[in-house]
């Protein structure tokens, strides 16, 4: 296959997704009614197709030895030395996780064809499914953190406006707004990366396959203090989107959302772009150990906390959801070890099965409900015996802390954002204070020198305030 033909196919992976969120978007604008099976068809056959594209491009990358496919589209802006480049990369990493990602939200598509047939927002779930499947294609196939960033943000708010969905509920508007806050709060590490590496290297391009690492990289700090700057931020972008300890009390409460979208983004693709995102930057802060060991700990304490939470959560898509940090959580261990191949399979896996897990979820509550009828009495719960290791002072204690979710849904509401909530109240104060001294005016009397609050008009004449001459008080 020519190379001209291979670029038009790595373009297409991005560009069919995001062109079908435009055509969408369009008729949403100008409130044209389209049939559902159209809707539902244009969505599908965009992803069918970038599925395709991305099988070809990983065939060939596997069968030729070709480690990496690079396309530049231009700069979006350039400002001195700085620029904004649109370069899409397909290697080992990026062509199978865009293909998974292709595949699953085609799938999503086509189950929810009829799962939301004659819903009210049938046109707005398609479109915002289109143009997270774009964000998540933009990140994985960038060849720049700043285009990582834009289908960072992308995927982010398309995810945020799907826990919304419901929006007639009040329930599932606070829970977007919470996941949304808690993306607003993580994201800003991934432009302190770029600006970082910009500082340090001159740059946030890829710059060729790394040394042993068997996909693009990109450079490295000279400093090792300039890595570990650059990885702990990178760290704490993937933190939030991938729902780690202690910022992962959102994932659960997005399952508000219709039961595709909660399949294929927080139970699947969206929890893993965090991984991703170190994938791709391991040459960053591969060499700081600081950085390995941060990012070990977070996921252990993640796989950890999820574990004894998950076990005694009464509704299936929360399980799941808690299933899902734990797996994440492992997974970032693997990648904070250098077991990258490993993740990488592990991150793919875990997509797949997920995915038909959640989307399996409403009927297997059936199949236990009728089990449980033809048996006549409840299905027997599963690691009883890992209960009987412990003490019975630890299991009541660990069974609270499993109720309490770690008591960190409560710390994050009193003490983080509760204590910014006060002072910015406090702040607020303050300003009215402010406003109201400005307002009314402190002019010094001229026969004792006292300063005086009195009215601008009173004090200017010397006289006394209007309430010492009998005047209406205010």
């Amino acid at each position: 296959m020519s190379d001209v033909m291979q670029r038009y196919l790595l373009m297409s992976i991005a560009g069919l997704p995001l062109g079908a969120s435009a055509v969408l978007a369009l008729l949403a604008w100008w409130g044209r009614r389209r049939a559902e099976r159209i809707i539902s068809t244009v969505v599908t056959l965009a992803f069918a197709s970038a599925t395709v594209s991305a099988l070809v491009l990983a065939g060939i990358t596997a069968g030729h030895g070709e480690r990496d496919l690079t396309v530049s589209l231009g700069t979006w802006f350039g400002a001195g030395e700085c620029a904004f480049p649109l370069l899409l990369v397909g290697d080992r990493l990026s062509l199978p996780f865009a293909a998974v990602t292709a595949l699953l939200t085609c799938l999503v598509g086509v189950f929810s064809r009829r799962y939301l047939h004659r819903e009210p927002g049938y046109l707005r779930f398609f479109m915002l499914l289109a143009l997270f499947g774009a964000g998540v294609e933009i990140v994985t196939l960038a060849g720049a953190l700043e285009l990582a960033f834009a289908g960072w943000e992308l995927a982010g708010l398309a995810s945020a406006l799907l826990i919304a969905f419901f929006h007639e509920r009040r329930r599932p508007v606070e829970h977007a707004l919470r996941a949304f806050l808690t993306y607003r709060a993580c994201d800003v590490g991934l432009p302190v990366a770029v600006v970082w590496l910009h500082h340090t290297t001159g740059g946030s391009t890829v710059t060729g396959v790394a040394a042993g690492g068997g996909w693009a990289g990109f450079a490295v700090p000279a400093a090792a203090g300039d890595a570990v700057l650059a990885g702990l931020a990178l760290l704490w972008a993937s933190m939030g989107k991938s729902a780690q300890v202690p910022l992962g009390g959102w994932l659960p409460r997005a399952m508000e959302g219709p039961t595709p979208s909660s399949a294929v983004f927080y139970g699947a693709i969206s929890v893993s772009l965090g991984p991703y995102l170190l994938l791709r930057t391991e040459s960053v802060w591969a060499q700081a150990s600081t950085v390995r060991i941060a990012i070990v700990v977070v996921g252990a304490l993640t796989a950890l906390h999820a574990t004894l939470v998950g076990r005694v959560q009464t509704d299936a898509k929360s399980a799941l959801a808690y299933a899902s940090m734990t797996q994440i959580g492992v997974i970032m261990v693997e990648v904070g070890l250098g077991l990258r191949c490993l993740a990488l399979v592990h991150l793919v896996a875990h997509a797949v099965s997920r995915s038909a897990q959640i989307l399996r979820s409403p009927s297997l509550i059936h199949d236990h409900r009728h089990l449980e009828q033809v048996t006549r009495r409840p299905l027997p719960p599963t690691g009883t015996h890992l209960g009987r290791l412990l003490p019975g002072p630890a299991q009541a204690w660990l069974y609270r802390y499993a109720l309490e979710r770690g008591y960190l849904d409560a710390w994050l509401s009193d003490h983080a954002a509760g204590g910014l909530v006060r002072l910015i109240r406090r702040a607020d104060s303050l300003d009215d204070h402010w406003a109201g001294w400005l307002s009314t005016g402190w002019v010094p009397v001229r026969r004792t020198g006292v300063a005086d609050r009195r009215g601008p008009v009173t004090a200017a004449r010397g006289g006394p305030p209007a309430t010492e001459r009998g005047g209406p008080k205010p």
